[in-house]
């Protein structure tokens, strides 16, 4: 079954629009594991305007799912993923200002760069998943770069699947069949819905794994965390 992992950012953006510790990062976590969440999600950024550096610390000893850490491998990222060693890190071309991610990596331009922090990641035990766009070349590349698994970003399809399910997510469908190819695992993440998630899933079966956090933390202001962690596991049922 495909493991779905919550990402919390969005619930440290609320605790930081008013300081002190309400809600509780940590808390909201561990009860995310506990209503049926197989992962959990933090994208730490430079300016720390969502989750902090010192969350990641005091998430680690305390998670019993799978922790991935997903950023740009900037040197203090790189210092961070390498002292908390999770049991993934998902690498992110995003720029410093971006608001939200916005593009997978060109990784035939990076290849150098991207070749060396995969394999220093990977020399601590952490299993190292690139962020791409649905293009087939990107994705032989990121298996010759030594990735373990890639990450689809499906805004694309998000964006177009109202409008035409199959044509959107026909793309997908193509790359996720050369990563497969390539022996790399797969994820996919952004944008993904309780609208989108089951048709996704369907025409992909064998995706490892899906991160979700900004849909799925506006769903639990209507659903309640517990319900809304449900009704995601549904869609992920063969």
């Amino acid at each position: 079954m495909t493991q779905l992992s919550v990402n919390i950012n969005k619930i440290a953006t609320i605790r930081n629009a008013r300081g002190g510790n309400l809600p509780n990062v940590v808390k909201f976590a561990l009860d995310c594991e506990r209503f049926g969440a197989q992962g959990i999600t933090v994208h730490p950024r430079p300016d720390e305007r969502h989750i902090r550096y010192a969350d990641v610390y005091e998430l680690k000893p305390l998670l019993t799912q799978e922790f991935n850490i997903e950023g740009n491998p900037v040197p203090k990222f790189v210092e961070l993923v390498n002292n908390v060693k999770p049991a993934q890190v998902t690498l992110v071309p995003d720029a410093e200002d971006a608001i939200t991610s916005n593009a997978g990596w060109d990784t035939i331009k990076h290849a150098d760069f991207l070749r060396d922090v995969v394999a220093d990641f990977k020399s601590h035990g952490i299993r190292v998943s690139l962020f791409v766009d649905p293009v087939p070349e990107m994705i032989r590349k990121a298996a010759e770069l030594g990735a373990d698994r890639v990450e689809l970003y499906t805004e694309a399809y998000a964006s177009q699947y109202a409008s035409g399910r199959e044509k959107a997510i026909q793309p997908y469908v193509e790359a996720a069949k050369v990563a497969r190819e390539c022996g790399l695992g797969l994820n996919a993440g952004h944008d993904l819905s309780l609208e989108n998630l089951a048709f996704f899933h369907q025409q992909i079966p064998w995706v490892d794994e899906v991160s979700i956090g900004h849909a799925l933390i506006s769903d639990a202001i209507y659903f309640g965390i517990e319900e809304t962690i449900h009704q995601y596991l549904a869609r992920l049922k063969d």
